[in-house]
């Protein structure tokens, strides 16, 4: 088989790129668009890899005119100019295609579609294969022995390889053909205008019966349709005029030697792993096992495995050195239930020492001698604590009798909060921010079905890779800090998220409790709701079947009922909530469908799955609380995700109801931030109307109405409010006429102009929101109140639907966020007085602006004035702060 030459057509790739990420682009932590430039490394690197080519180019036009703008000045005269956030991409790609030492084609005055056309003959005339590497059906032409297409995979489109039998299959005539094919049909693209009136399927059966244009138009008295051959006849001239412009010139590169287009090896290009790195690529960095050239990475890692060794170790302090990075190992991933393996700590960058206290085989450090060194280090308030995901490392020397005292410097969290978007892993950040390739944790313990775990393994084997890791956490807590000092965010993770870590260390430990027999008994019910729910469907629909099949339901509602139809899929109907939604409101069936889905969803959910996760030697349920997986800076839960029960429906309140204490006489009180997102907006926008509503205690939803209206706050009635409530709620998440039309059930017009009279009468609300988008536009970041930030690329975008939800997010997470600070700094506030004033009862559960404590009757009273103190004082904003405060026997009693 002959050397092939891969001849990529650049300028269609990086389009084709660009347009595969319109709806979400892709951006380096400082915002630079890199879809382009992604989508073109893909390409290259499938090539280079999985093809394993040796020799290639990539082609690209240039702004210059060509000789096809000479013949014809409509030439592509209709195609708007190149997207800013391409044409920023281009040196990039430049950049990238010289890292993995390929050549690069330009030339004035002819297309790429010509250089490759003319080094694919050139190529088949030395003894090689050519293979073009795009989807542009124009090189169909080209097709012959010695000369393939290659068509790269996009989406869920695999890659595909033409040949002459492939391209007689596309057309229905011999690739030699095509060009006269498409000299008829014409290129809307690129404005060639063919004969008009003479589609493609015409084209390609005069091309089949004739054989070509000059026997065409040889032969016109020959073509049956009257109407067809009067356009022929009038439009001779444009037929050949447009075979010339669609005809790849082949004679640009007369005796190039293919061996000048050879590729190196892609390890010996250390360009490319800077550059990739720089493009935050980490993916194809890991796929393509790279390393930097040179990450002048030096350490000592040592084990401290006895009293003189582990004594020694911790001497080695620095003088001045007020930081210690320590990293647990463990023998599984729950961190509130692992048995620790080892710890390593490292006081300097480039040493570290690994205490082993939990190997199966070698030699262990004495678990108490550990506990009586480390303990007076890690409650030291003068030494800051480092390290990566320190939650876990607490919760696991937690379990050894450690107690870590702050000041915390977590630098995951620290990551996080640069952006949110990015990858915080140790491994990234340390690849990124080091420019050092980590042991992967797989060199250890394997993957997959021959997976084992660090206890099994001896302390030796073990020692430089969990040394690495608290030497790297230490190394990226001066980048890290430095970072966040310059964008103003030090304080955040200083007053917030670091000192909220032992905080939800408590929760997680603590748990909560739930009566199982209860949740038994509701799942019973639920059971018989969703049979009565089903029936009910059947009825409607006149027919049974299978209500969680898509297929089935699609076919049901839109072929049987003839209902309105919403978006096709593949498959069929889409039915997903959106749809069924907007058919809610005139269509009972779409109701009973949600009905039955929700009560299927809280049951399989919940009610079934949560008697299975009580931990039978604490009787609680201990779910996750994690801070660093939502853009907005919200606490997420997970383990189970206990955020998500519904406070508003029967369904929920049942559920929350089975919430109970696990000692008699113990309490649940439930503590609420009242319109707290209003509230934000209230101090963000200065609006003097919200401002006084607030100020005065009014219903801020009455108050509103009476504003929107002009009506005094005694003639506003509870339909009047609704909608007053959902505006207000609305404008919180961008919502425009259509969605408001739909929620309220109004018609269009009247959406419209509610919204138009909101904004009319809170002026300072507009000003705020016009204001802060064209910040965000120009700053490419939105902030909080405490200064968190969440960049939004995609605000440039040229789908207007990628950008109008850039642009609700944009108005939302200044609000959310913020909201989400504050809950934080509360949370803080007041597990603090609870230890302070030695109390019994514990925080449990965080969910949104609500947080739930657990503990003795006889502290309710002061703790509901602790609580509601330490929450409205949480942060000063323009407006007071109102706390709702219940207690009960269970979650629903006290959130009543």
């Amino acid at each position: 088989m002959p050397d092939r030459i891969f001849l990529v057509d650049g300028t269609a790739l990086v389009y084709r790129s660009h347009f595969a990420f319109m709806r979400a682009p892709l951006a380096t932590s400082s915002g630079q668009n890199v879809s382009a430039v992604f989508g073109i490394a893909q390409t290259l690197l499938t090539i280079l890899r999985e093809e394993k080519a040796r020799f290639a180019a990539v082609a690209f036009d240039t702004a210059a005119p060509t000789f096809r703008h000479e013949r014809y000045e409509a030439y592509k005269a209709q195609r708007p100019p190149m997207p800013e956030e391409l044409v920023s991409q281009l040196p990039l790609v430049d950049e990238l295609i010289d890292a993995l030492g390929i050549s690069i084609l330009r030339q004035d005055g002819v297309e790429a579609d010509d250089l490759i056309a003319s080094l694919a003959v050139e190529a088949t005339a030395s003894g090689y294969e050519a293979v073009i590497v795009s989807a542009d059906k124009d090189f169909n032409q080209l097709i012959r022995p010695g000369i393939v297409q290659y068509v790269p995979a996009r989406g869920r489109e695999s890659a595909a390889w033409l040949g002459p039998p492939q391209v007689e299959e596309r057309w229905g005539v011999s690739a030699e053909q095509v060009l006269d094919v498409l000299a008829l049909a014409g290129d809307a693209v690129d404005n060639v205008p063919g004969v008009r009136g003479v589609g493609e399927k015409t084209a390609i059966a005069l091309i089949r019966r004739f054989g070509s244009l000059e026997t065409l138009y040889g032969s016109l008295d020959s073509v049956e349709r009257r109407s067809i051959r009067e356009k022929l006849a009038a439009q001779r001239q444009e037929a050949f005029l447009s075979r010339d412009l669609v005809r790849l010139r082949c004679d640009l590169m007369p005796g190039v030697s293919i061996d000048s287009f050879r590729v190196p090896e892609i390890g010996s290009r250390p360009a490319l792993y800077d550059l990739l790195n720089r493009l935050e690529f980490r993916r194809l960095i890991d796929g393509l096992h790279l390393r930097p050239a040179s990450s002048g990475w030096e350490a000592d890692y040592r084990l401290a495995d006895d009293e003189e060794s582990l004594r020694a170790a911790l001497s080695t302090r620095p003088k001045g050195a007020s930081a210690i990075s320590i990293d647990t190992e463990t023998d599984s991933l729950d961190a509130r239930t692992a048995r620790a393996v080892g710890i390593s700590f490292s006081w300097e960058k480039g040493r570290a020492y690994y205490i082993p206290v939990g190997h199966r085989e070698g030699k262990n450090c004495d678990i108490s001698l550990v506990t009586s060194l480390l303990q007076p280090v890690l409650a030291d308030p003068e030494i800051e604590k480092v390290g990566q995901n320190m939650k876990f490392d607490l919760h696991v020397l937690s379990g050894i009798g450690i107690a870590v005292a702050p000041p915390l410097f977590d630098t995951l969290l620290a990551s996080y909060l640069l952006d949110p978007d990015r990858r915080h892993d140790l491994d990234s950040l340390t690849l990124e921010l080091l420019g050092h390739r980590k042991i992967p944790t797989k060199d250890l313990i394997g993957s997959g079905t021959r997976q084992t775990t660090m206890d099994l393994l001896a302390p030796e084997a073990v020692r430089d890779y969990a040394a690495e890791d608290a030497d790297a956490a230490l190394r990226l807590r001066g980048i890290l800090a430095a970072s966040l000092r310059e964008r103003g965010q030090e304080e955040l993770l200083r007053s917030v998220e670091a000192p909220l870590i032992p905080v939800l260390v408590s929760m997680e430990r603590t748990g909560v409790h739930v009566d199982s027999n209860r949740l038994r008994s509701l799942g019973s019910e639920m059971e018989e709701d969703q049979r009565r729910q089903l029936e009910e469907i059947a009825r409607l629909a006149g027919v049974e079947f299978n209500v969680n099949s898509p297929q089935q339901l699609g076919q049901v509602l839109f072929e049987r009922l003839k209902l309105p139809r919403g978006k096709k899929t593949k498959t069929g109907y889409s039915t997903d909530s959106e749809v069924l939604e907007d058919l809610a409101a005139d269509h009972p069936i779409a109701r009973a469908v949600l009905a039955y889905r929700q009560t299927a969803k809280l049951r399989s959910t919940y009610v079934d799955a949560l008697p299975k996760l009580v931990d039978p030697r604490t009787g609680r349920i201990h779910a996750q609380f994690n801070q660093a997986v939502a853009a907005t800076g919200r606490l997420s839960s997970s383990d189970p995700n206990l955020q998500n029960i519904p406070v508003r429906t029967a369904q929920g309140r049942r559920i929350r109801a089975a919430f109970v204490p696990q000692r008699p006489g113990d309490v649940l009180l439930s503590a609420d931030y009242s319109q707290i997102e209003l509230r934000i907006l209230a101090h963000l926008s200065r609006d003097p109307g919200l401002v006084e509503a607030f100020m005065s205690g009014q219903d801020i939803h009455v108050a509103t109405a009476a504003r929107i209206f002009d009506l005094p706050p005694e003639r506003v009635d509870s339909t009047i409010r609704a909608r007053a409530k959902t505006v207000n709620f609305g404008v919180l998440y961008g919502m425009g006429p259509v969605r408001l039309s739909r929620e309220m059930g109004i018609p269009l017009k009247e959406a419209r102009m509610f919204i138009d009279q909101y904004f009319a009468k809170m002026p300072g609300v507009r000003s705020y929101l016009e204001e802060g988008l064209e910040a965000a536009r120009r700053d490419g970041f939105v902030s909080t109140i405490l200064g968190r930030r969440r960049y939004l690329p995609a605000l440039r975008s040229e789908d207007a639907r990628v950008r109008a939800q850039a642009e609700r997010i944009a108005a939302n997470t200044p609000i959310q966020g913020s909201a989400a600070d504050l809950i934080k700094a509360a949370m803080i506030r007041v597990d603090r007085l609870l230890a302070e004033r030695r109390l019994a009862t514990r925080l449990i559960l965080q969910v949104h602006d609500e947080l739930l404590f657990e503990g003795p009757r006889e502290e309710l009273e002061s703790v509901v004035a602790l609580v509601r103190r330490a929450m409205e004082t949480a942060v000063e904003i323009a407006v007071p702060l109102r706390v709702d405060v219940g207690s009960g026997a269970s979650w629903d009693e006290a959130h009543a």
